[in-house]
């Protein structure tokens, strides 16, 4: 009876935390390794990604690899290609999941999902990240504005041509706020880039 007990309390912690935790967010909350083995073996639990799992009677997350980076990377702020689809500003379909890290930060071990990480200085790094609660998980991504401006400064190696749809696409959304895409053009030097592109995307 005491193991079914301890299984339920740590059923009732996971349903509390929006249903999913950290190996050692669970084991803070008082639940042992071996509990959440059983959880997981039985089917209350399914592993999200190495050390994160979901109580599988939750609503599953709408972006779980936005989940996996909002637990194990606190620091990272979901960016470019990533930050465009979740914006839906692009038809591209991310292949990694787009991670911006301090420029004093290490590259994360992660293993799964794929991440490609890109160092910003702190200025790039803390203007324009909004906050979006998934699960109860605060997932930090720069708005659409800041993730354009992203977009056409590492062009080189997100591809012109995907900068060139995500723009036209932004430009045709009922969102389009020409003001603060250009006051962060502004602020990082990319306004002569800029401005030629979106006068060409506007007129046509």
């Amino acid at each position: 009876m005491k193991k079914k007990s301890n299984l339920d309390t740590a059923v009732a912690a996971f349903r509390k935390a929006g249903g999913v935790l950290t190996m050692s967010e669970a084991m803070a909350l008082g639940m042992h390794r071996r509990e959440l083995y059983t959880l997981r073996d039985r089917g209350d639990l399914e592993t999200i990604c190495r050390g994160l799992y979901r109580l599988i009677e939750m609503p599953e997350p709408s972006f779980p690899d936005f989940v996996c980076v909002a637990k194990k990377i606190p620091r990272g702020v979901i960016c470019l290609i990533s930050a465009l689809a979740f914006h839906e500003i692009t038809t591209q379909i991310p292949h990694f999941v787009h991670v911006a890290l301090p420029r004093s930060a290490h590259k994360p071990l992660i293993s799964y999902p794929p991440m490609r990480y890109f160092w910003f200085t702190e200025r790039l790094l803390t203007t324009g990240v909004e906050e979006h609660t998934v699960n109860g998980c605060t997932i930090r991504i720069f708005d659409a504005e800041k993730t354009l401006i992203d977009c056409v400064k590492f062009r080189n190696k997100v591809g012109m041509d995907i900068v060139l749809e995500a723009l036209r696409m932004y430009w045709q959304s009922e969102k389009a706020d020409l003001e603060k895409l250009f006051e962060y053009a502004k602020l990082f030097r990319v306004k002569k880039i800029l401005k030629p592109i979106m006068e060409a995307i506007v007129s046509g």
